[in-house]
């Protein structure tokens, strides 16, 4: 995908920077790493739209697959930014990251917010407010270290079970050291509360709904060209986007989709890409990663989304309910805050192709309303967050 396609789509790209209400305050933003576009980082530009004048600090960075908008912002690393390959290899780094941002030490700030799925509330933050939005306590700490020690040659397993280990050790310092948690779902919170002991209070990500749209868009009193287009090409098909890695599940929905033969079309990337495009039969399309565009086109023209994975809240489902249209969850995590039964989609029980191929099967015999997915949907705008945001800070920093 070109630099410049990415610039011209990215959602977030459409947003002017506002005259913030903390113009005077002295504000710094942290987060683990720039070097592909997720959920988080979605966030973390949100964050910054609150505050324009705030610096980032980062472990490392590549900024050249982002979109613009990330470019323009004032990017700092840590230490591990020199070591050579230190954003393609980022994920080897994370052991080195709790001693890299506890090292980084943020003085003459008034409120540091720190947007963390690993080590980035590590900072140290003398005479400012420290606020942690959480996205998850370290997944490959606590959650999913069984799942990741499972994928290591067995020889490495005792060496890596005791850094897994270190690591729980450092991260409940750290967390200690925070003085407000926001959480991204009720699920994250309670997670909060099991392993660092800690409540918090939970403002849900951002979702574009003004891009995410259905065709017969309400947005203009005309629908476009385009979304007449797109309505008279809605398919038969099925479909998937999410990064391709195993704590997705993406395996369950080619398994499922190989047994239903439906058409299912998979948008993303990832180390999984090549096992499961050696098992997808020819009616599983890989598409890769696509722009904002790209992607809202087959959301508005599929059938349903189907989401096999347990996420910490997970954008996919709303915006596809954004476009109208229905999901097919997993029922666990923050998919069960975001979905409602029987009315913007349904849930499986297990993480299995039996499961999920029962649950393709009874969502064709349900009947969705477009319109109300939609309305569902719009209660987790961006404007939504940004004035919860503004609200939470306006409180923490009140005499």
């Amino acid at each position: 995908m070109a630099t410049s396609e990415l610039a011209e789509l990215s959602t977030e790209s459409r947003f002017p920077l506002p005259v913030s209400r903390f113009r005077h305050l002295r504000v710094a933003l942290v987060h683990d790493w720039l070097v592909t576009l997720g959920g988080a980082d979605r966030v973390l530009l949100a964050l910054h739209h609150v505050f324009p004048q705030a610096p980032v600090f980062v472990g490392v960075h590549d900024l050249r697959g982002l979109p613009e908008a990330f470019r323009q912002l004032d990017v700092r690393a840590t230490w591990l930014q020199q070591i050579p390959g230190a954003a393609r290899r980022h994920r080897l780094l994370v052991p080195l990251m709790p001693l890299a941002f506890s090292r980084l030490v943020l003085r003459g700030y008034d409120v540091v917010i720190s947007s963390s799925h690993a080590c980035s509330h590590s900072v140290s933050t003398p005479g400012a407010r420290h606020i942690c939005y959480c996205h998850t306590p370290m997944r490959y700490a606590w959650d999913l270290r069984d799942e990741y020690l499972a994928a290591l040659p067995g020889v490495t397993r005792p060496a890596a079970r005791m850094m897994l280990a270190w690591l729980r050790r450092r991260d409940s310092a750290a967390a200690a050291h925070v003085d407000e948690f926001i959480a991204n779902s009720h699920y994250v919170a309670s997670r909060i509360r099991r392993h660092y002991g800690r409540e918090s209070t939970v403002i849900y990500p951002p979702v574009d709904t003004d891009f995410f749209t259905p065709s017969e868009s309400t947005q203009s009193t005309q629908p476009t060209q385009s979304d007449a287009d797109e309505s008279r090409e809605r398919g038969d098909f099925y479909l998937v986007v999410s990064r391709l890695v195993p704590y997705k599940r993406v395996d369950v929905a080619v398994e499922a989709f190989n047994r239903l033969g439906r058409p299912l079309v998979i948008v993303g990337d990832g180390p999984e890409r090549r096992r499961l495009q050696a098992v997808a039969r020819p009616h599983i399309r890989f598409v890769g990663e696509l722009t904002d565009l790209a992607v809202r086109r087959y959301y508005r023209r599929c059938r349903a989304v189907v989401f096999p994975g347990e996420e910490d809240f997970g954008l996919v489902p709303v915006e596809a309910q954004a476009c109208g249209r229905p999901v097919i969850a997993y029922g666990r995590g923050g998919a069960l805050e975001s979905v409602v039964q029987g009315v913007t989609g349904m849930f499986i029980a297990a993480q299995t192709p039996d499961a999920l191929s029962a649950g393709v099967q009874a969502a064709e015999a349900m009947t969705f309303d477009a319109a109300a997915i939609r309305r569902h949907a719009v209660q987790f705008s961006r404007q939504r967050f940004i004035g919860q945001i503004e609200e939470f800070v306006a409180r923490a920093i009140s005499p």
